[in-house]
């Protein structure tokens, strides 16, 4: 099988869903190309169409959320969308490429790439297989007005949702949103904290905290109020903190709690010196600053109570990794209703405000009951197996 698949880089979701997909079927001996289609016709194009969405939701996710909702508004108004129209010189370039590079299979994690399909199609071109999979919760906008062969949904609770924007339900496919290898893995919290070179010890607790591929949320209020309750709590721990493609967020938080050269750090140094420095709650050794990593699964089996915004792909990670999990203030839009159809279901604990309500969520899931509890919710409630069961299906469908 020669597959194609076409993502974009407004997240790091829908890439994470499609290099799942590539990895597995290359795994089978399949030959996969994977690219941002926006590259066919430069790459500053295919940056900047990524870098208005990143720096839009780190800096103003408010005014994301009213992008979002005008899209609602305009998805009810007779005719195409502007996104469609928008995408129709690239649609373009995408048939010249296709007839130099004749795939059997079309996969599309990103609505832009099913807006390209949709148009080749109403020019009459002949097209492979076509394959659009959600990688969120709900069936965001305009993918009503796209016309692939197939469309993989989240699972079996997300169809009425399709359907009811006129998507038929003969084209739906409820595999899940596809995961990769790693969270097939089956390790246990020591071993993985072992690869990671964490404490081993049971008594001691980590708390992992992200911000999403881009850093997104307000980490820096966060991690004050997790601070204080381990404070508070007398827990004996530390608060891992992913800060992604954010580098401003990183350096901000390098001079926090990392840098030796900061004031506080030299405070500290000082106060140790001279012997009292016993009851002084040392920070630069309660975080762990990373960027961006390759191993978020084993980060998510290794700790204790994993925090991050309801984004799609890291939500559905959380479930399949089986980790107690905390959905904090989502950006307004599809991650609105991911984190709804999580706590609604007793996979997730969602908190709307951090001050008011982040140290009681936490203070729940020290609680073994609840956690055993949230696990089977997960184990439940979420496809387990997305990843193989489409490629299954593929292989299958193209052999026909």
């Amino acid at each position: 099988m020669d597959a194609l698949i076409l993502s974009c880089s407004t997240g790091g979701g829908h890439n994470a869903a499609g290099a799942a997909i590539r990895d597995e079927l290359e795994a089978r001996g399949h030959h996969v190309t994977m690219m941002d289609p926006y590259e066919l016709v430069s790459h500053k194009l295919a940056e900047e169409i990524g870098n208005v969405y990143v720096k839009m939701v780190q800096r103003s996710p408010k005014l994301f959320g009213v992008v979002y909702a005008l899209g609602g508004m305009v998805r009810r108004v007779p005719g195409k969308s502007p996104v469609y129209y928008a995408n129709i010189a690239v649609a373009k370039k995408l048939k010249e490429y296709l007839d130099e590079n004749p795939v059997d299979v079309i996969l599309m994690p990103h609505l832009y790439p099913a807006e390209l399909i949709t148009y080749l199609k109403r020019q009459g071109d002949k097209l492979p297989l076509t394959v659009f999979v959600a990688t969120d919760y709900v069936c965001i906008p305009f993918t009503e007005e796209t016309d692939c062969d197939y469309y993989v949904v989240p699972g079996e609770r997300q169809m009425r949702d399709f359907t009811r924007w006129r998507i038929p339900k003969e084209k739906l496919l409820p595999y899940g949103i596809p995961v990769g290898r790693a969270f097939d893995e089956p390790v246990t919290k020591q071993e993985a904290r072992l690869r990671l070179g964490l404490d081993v010890d049971e008594n001691k607790k980590y708390i992992l905290l992200t911000g999403g591929s881009i850093g997104a949320g307000d980490i820096h209020k966060n991690i004050r109020i997790l601070l204080n309750y381990m404070k508070k709590n007398n827990v004996d721990g530390k608060l891992i903190v992913v800060c992604g493609n954010n580098e401003r967020l990183y350096r901000q938080l390098e001079k926090e709690y990392v840098n030796t050269g900061s004031w506080k750090y030299k405070l500290k140094s000082y106060a140790r010196k001279r012997g009292k420095a016993s009851h002084m709650w040392d920070e630069e050794n309660r975080v762990i600053l990373l960027k961006k990593t390759r191993q978020m699964a084993l980060y998510m089996r290794a700790c204790d109570i994993f925090i991050s915004k309801p984004g799609g792909l890291s939500s559905t990670e959380a479930a399949v990794a089986q980790v107690p999990y905390i959905h904090i203030r989502p950006i307004p839009g599809c991650e609105t209703h991911n984190m709804r159809f999580f706590t609604r279901n007793g996979m997730s604990i969602g908190v709307r405000h951090p001050r008011l309500q982040l140290a009681s969520a936490v203070g729940k899931l020290s609680k073994e009951d609840q956690i055993t509890k949230m696990k089977q919710h997960q184990q439940e409630g979420i496809p387990q197996n997305a990843r193989k069961g489409l490629c299954d299906w593929l292989e299958e469908r193209v052999r026909e």
